[in-house]
């Protein structure tokens, strides 16, 4: 009966890692603060790529405004997720930096151009991701946070908007 307890005892423990795991993976709010997360940092990550690759000096301003919002982005959403008990991604994963591989290789105007409808289409599925958080997220702080930060992802949309008109929608 005794072994019967322990081996019980132990499945329970190795079992709990995997619960974790699975339980973050299916909560909704934690995939939210991941989406969030990797969105700051590849935004921010490709506005620092912007300052050497770029041609147009209107891209550089864009991408430097960029850097600037999703860095203190980053620190707010971290702020929620944090006081939800939720953890942040403190680095890119496999997929955006895959993402990020096309970039390296441009210049000048091809660089302009690609970066413009990249940040149409990025900032088209953030605003999206932000409403269905802000609407039907389970924790108010992040809630509240998806709410307080659309505004500046409608206005990078707007402005990415009017970049890729200006440099050509190839």
């Amino acid at each position: 009966m005794k072994n019967f307890w322990m081996v019980s005892a132990c499945f329970l423990i190795c079992s709990v890692p995997a619960l974790t795991q699975k339980n973050a993976a299916t909560n909704p709010d934690q995939q939210f603060v991941d989406f969030a997360a990797q969105t700051d940092m590849m935004e921010a990550h490709l506005g620092q790529m912007a300052a050497d690759q770029a041609s147009a000096s209107d891209i550089k301003q864009y991408a430097q405004m960029l850097v600037s919002d999703h860095t203190n982005d980053y620190q707010q959403l971290s702020a929620a997720a944090t006081k939800a008990g939720l953890n942040v991604p403190k680095g890119l994963d496999a997929a955006h930096n895959k993402m990020l591989a096309p970039f390296e290789k441009l210049k000048a105007a091809a660089f302009d151009q690609r970066y413009a409808r990249e940040m149409v289409t990025g900032h088209t599925k953030a605003i999206a991701e932000y409403k269905r958080e802000a609407s039907d997220g389970q924790n108010a702080d992040l809630k509240a946070y998806a709410n307080q930060a659309l505004p500046v992802l409608e206005k990078h949309l707007q402005s990415a908007e009017g970049l890729q008109k200006s440099k050509g929608k190839k």
